[in-house]
């Protein structure tokens, strides 16, 4: 029984395939789901073939080393064709699958609320669609073997292509409610022009530490990537007792799979209609500037590439070589640096936050007669001075710039902006 015990608790063991280089963020993506790197493969010249994708002497090499190293599976770090992937585990007799299914299983067992599982469960089911002969269920009946739900595996051996469709078309259904919630919410926050700052980020940057430090909150925090993934709302204090709504959402990747795209389209659209971005990149990292660039393409896959955004150098603290340093300052010349464990470089950020969302300080004469223009500042701006006399009132207010509030006061501005 000890043994049946020890067995079932030993990781699945995988081979990695990499394409070019090492495969190093498919490790990670592999440890983070729980299972063991036995070996990596780099090809180096790929010939694509139909049966494989690549020529057979690799495919030989690669079969050979999965049954040297008794790996359980075998992963690849590129897309694999349903029909290329059921010849692999033909001729392997073992699991074969891709970095995006990889992404898929971490994701089915990241997801906490209702709203993540519809969407997990939403790409899960479009990406296996064409993949129903595939040998779902063998890696939950190894050992250690786990989709992230229970039983998943086997679930999908059982559902035919009608019963996938109809659950798919069900799933869309809850979501689209979902949306409606969710518009719902936005447009009560934008009649109060409540300002709304998003963090957004490659995954594992720091995003949600960078949250609890900031707001005190208590967003689930993990080394791992995509340790969260439902998006946590709090208020940010920002000067002059002014505030924010501060969001949190889930971390980009390279290649991150159009199903999840797709699928989380409600919950990233909640950096697409931000009123300002906060683009967090993990200093750290010596990947940053090309994980930067992914964010920067994923934001404009989901149509957030035209909001006002700040670049934040995230772990700063951890950055100790000079000429790191300095290539740092030349990559992302007008990044702020911060660490969200030191909390250095707060100050700096809050103060370019509220510059960008409340906007800067400007004189205003109000006529007496229009009372109900101060009340819309003191609602939706901040008065730092305000003083009522015989040819009006008389305002030092911040009034976020592109608010109706800011439009209906442009007229009475008398002095420039501090």
């Amino acid at each position: 029984m000890v043994e049946l015990e020890q067995e079932a608790q030993k990781k699945v063991r995988a081979l990695l395939i990499g394409a070019h280089e090492e495969p190093k963020e498919l490790m990670g993506l592999v440890d983070t789901l729980g299972m063991e790197t036995a070996s990596t493969m780099v090809l180096t010249r790929i010939e694509p073939t139909p049966a494989y994708g690549i020529g057979k002497g690799k495919v030989t090499e690669i079969l050979d080393k999965a049954k040297l190293l008794f790996a359980d599976c075998i992963i690849f770090d590129w897309d694999i064709d349903p029909t290329k992937q059921r010849n692999w585990e033909k001729a392997s007799g073992k699991p074969v699958f891709d970095r995006n299914e990889v992404i898929l299983r971490i994701f089915a067992q990241r997801a906490q609320t209702k709203e993540a599982v519809l969407q997990v469960e939403l790409a899960r089911l479009t990406y296996s669609l064409p993949r129903l002969s595939h040998m779902y269920g063998d890696m939950a009946r190894q050992r250690g073997g786990s989709y992230g739900a229970k039983g998943s595996g086997e679930t999908q051996l059982e559902l035919d292509r009608r019963q996938v469709e109809d659950k798919i078309i069900q799933i869309k259904k809850e979501l689209a409610q979902v949306q409606i919630n969710r518009d719902t919410q936005r447009k009560q926050r934008e009649r109060t022009e409540t300002a709304s700052c998003a963090l957004v980020g490659y995954t594992n940057a720091g995003k949600s530490s960078l949250l609890n430090a900031l707001t005190g909150a208590d967003a689930f925090v993990e080394n791992k990537l995509f340790a969260t993934l439902d998006p946590t709302t709090r208020k940010l204090a920002l000067a002059e007792g002014s505030s924010v709504l501060l969001t949190d959402t889930v971390g980009f990747i390279s290649n991150l799979p159009h199903t999840l795209i797709n699928a989380f389209k409600s919950t990233l659209d909640e950096a697409a209609k931000a009123t300002l971005l906060l683009i967090v990149v993990d200093a750290s990292d010596s990947e940053c500037k090309k994980q930067y660039e992914q964010v920067l393409h994923v934001l404009k896959e989901i149509h957030a590439e035209s909001v006002p955004s700040l670049i934040v150098l995230n772990k700063i603290d951890a950055v100790t070589d000079s000429v790191v340093m300095s290539q740092l300052d030349a990559a992302f010349p007008k990044a702020i640096k911060v660490s969200a464990h030191t909390q250095q470089g707060f100050e700096t950020l809050l103060a370019a936050v509220t510059e960008q969302l409340l906007g800067n300080e400007a004189e205003y004469l109000v006529p007496s007669s229009q009372p109900q223009l101060v009340e819309l500042v003191r609602k939706n701006g901040t008065i730092t001075h305000e003083e009522w006399l015989d040819d009006g009132v008389h305002l030092t207010a911040r009034i976020p710039p592109q608010s109706r509030t800011f439009a209906l006061l442009s007229p009475y501005t008398t002095g420039a902006q501090k």
